[in-house]
């Protein structure tokens, strides 16, 4: 027995969804459902080749004559064998159709062998309706009705009757029972052929981090800590957030954006400290270091920002008590074009569930970025850059062993910093236009010139 699709049992007429459940035509290639291990019965063949030369000469879609010829029979060759034995099929894919075979039923354009007879998916989806329901139907012409496209609605004992006289088979049709039975056989070797490519094998051993990775990474995790530790100290010098809420109060919105700048300055001053003590930078000429600090302090200070970030609350918290919201960074001054961004980021960084060593070389690799503005010893940034790189990437792989994307999504985020840094340049603009100066070190750091 071969192998049927499977199709659902509801479908009528051209549904494009019904399926051959029983094929010898152009799309599935299975051999007949009925036929013996020997081969197709000899009535078979008689009534398909007496089926064919009966109807493929007329061809009610194209308006045009086609040859019984032109529908071969035997792939391999235009003529039976000799003898008038019927002939094997050969297995393989089904001959092609030419696009112009019309329904041994109803005459409408045809869509392959179906239960036997090259039909049309109309056709195809009556007949096994008609099987499965044991369907009985009444003719007011008495069984006289000559089937074609328009009939095959108005009688629907007629078209059962010329389905059988055309050569259908009940035996092709399956059962509800044998589709579901069928459907389930499918749907568990889809299930095991996807257990088994997706069944990932065992990640090979990798190898620990070099000695001198794990102590650069050691240190670099302890710089951030002693670093973030003093701003913690200087925590009582930043002025008050107002209580008051009076947006039109001036004097409140003057100390709501003081409370800000100042928060930004430690934050700078924290990153500048981090820096400085990092193996190599003091290497580096005085204009390459200032260039590297001026172009990654705005990056740096989001990536901590988006560490400070609580899903929770839709909050960013500085100095373990302070959180704000959207709303709050509105009051400061700063623009919902910025706002939204800086929050975005941080839900997207706090997705990656990064620890404190990914952090600290993130941050180590944003400094020496060798492509900033004004940098002139490109060559040696680039190599105090490629240790922490070289870092990031085997402590992602020890640590995300079956997270092989990992690593370049990690590197990703700090292309997405480069556009977040140009939209905090139109912020620092707009807040010069609106009279509100900033102390001298941000000024500095971010090239605004009052």
């Amino acid at each position: 027995m071969s192998t049927l699709s499977t199709t659902d049992i509801t479908d009528v007429g051209h549904d494009p969804a019904l399926k051959e459940m029983c094929v010898v035509g152009m799309y599935t290639g299975d051999s007949l459902c009925c036929a013996s291990e020997e081969g197709p019965s000899a009535l078979t063949a008689e009534v398909k080749q007496e089926t064919l030369s009966q109807t493929a000469p007329y061809s009610t879609s194209h308006n045009e004559l086609m040859e019984p010829s032109d529908i071969k029979m035997y792939p391999s060759d235009d003529t039976p064998p000799p003898g008038g034995q019927p002939a094997k099929r050969k297995k393989g894919p089904a001959p092609k159709m030419l696009g112009n075979e019309v329904c041994s039923v109803c005459g409408d354009k045809a869509s392959g062998f179906h239960y036997n007879v090259l039909s049309c998916e109309g056709c195809k989806g009556f007949f096994r309706r008609s099987v499965i329901k044991g369907a009985q139907y009444n003719c007011k012409n008495s069984g006289r009705c000559e089937m074609d496209m328009y009939m095959r609605r108005k009688c629907q004992q007629c078209r059962l009757r010329k389905c059988r006289e055309a050569g259908m088979l009940e035996q092709c049709v399956l059962s509800e029972e044998q589709i579901r039975l069928k459907k389930m056989k499918k749907q568990e070797e889809e299930t095991a052929r996807t257990s088994t490519v997706a069944t990932p094998s065992p990640a090979p051993e990798m190898p620990p981090l070099a000695p001198e990775q794990q102590e650069m990474i050691e240190k670099l995790v302890s710089m951030q800590k002693q670093c973030n530790k003093r701003s913690f100290l200087d925590r009582p010098k930043v002025t008050p957030w107002p209580q008051n809420q009076d947006p039109l109060n001036r004097e409140v919105r003057q100390q709501r954006f003081a409370h800000f700048t100042e928060l930004a300055i430690m934050s700078v001053q924290e990153i500048v400290d981090f820096a400085k003590q990092l193996p190599g930078f003091l290497e580096l000429t005085r204009e390459d270091q200032i260039a590297l600090l001026k172009t990654s302090t705005i990056e740096i200070m989001l990536l901590e920002t988006s560490r400070r970030y609580n899903p929770a609350i839709d909050s960013i918290t500085f100095l373990k008590d302070f959180s704000y919201n959207k709303e709050d960074f509105a009051k400061a001054g700063l623009q919902v074009e910025f706002i939204n961004p800086i929050f975005e980021f941080s839900k997207g960084m706090n997705d990656l569930h990064l620890d404190e060593a990914e952090y600290a070389l993130l941050i180590a690799i944003n400094i020496f970025s060798a492509d900033r503005p004004n940098v002139q010893d490109h060559e040696l940034v680039e190599r105090l850059q490629q240790p922490y790189v070289d870092a990031l990437h085997s402590y992602i792989r020890i640590k995300r062993p079956n997270d092989h994307l990992m690593f370049p999504r990690m590197l990703m985020k700090l292309v997405s910093l480069r556009t977040l840094s140009s939209v905090h340049s139109e912020q620092v603009f707009a807040l010069r236009l609106q009279d509100k100066k900033l102390p001298p070190l941000l000024s500095e750091i971010w090239d605004v010139h009052e």
